[in-house]
């Protein structure tokens, strides 16, 4: 579920270290899927989360955060500078 914050938005994510490729997938469970190439060691896989969201939404790295969940599958994100339609308009084909 996708929440208004004072500045921006929060998500929760599921993270699928070890892809393809990175991409979103959709959503499971009222969280994103996202997909992702780096694999889970040293931080790899959430720098590529971070990296993912601020190139697909084109804001700096510096506003996206992860707020909790940085050591397992499901994390909670908060992007700022971006509105809830942004998110949504990633899972749509």
């Amino acid at each position: 579920m996708i929440v208004a914050t004072a500045d921006g938005v929060a998500f929760d994510v599921r993270v699928i270290p070890r892809a393809r490729r990175s991409e979103i997938g959709g959503e499971r469970d009222g969280a994103l899927v996202v997909r992702i190439a780096a694999p889970p060691v040293e931080g790899a896989a959430n720098d590529a989360l971070i990296e993912l969201f601020s190139t697909v939404l084109r804001v700096p790295r510096r506003a996206v955060t992860i707020v909790s969940g940085g050591h397992g599958r499901r994390k909670r994100i908060a992007i700022s500078g971006v509105t809830i339609d942004a998110v949504h308009a990633l899972t749509r084909p």
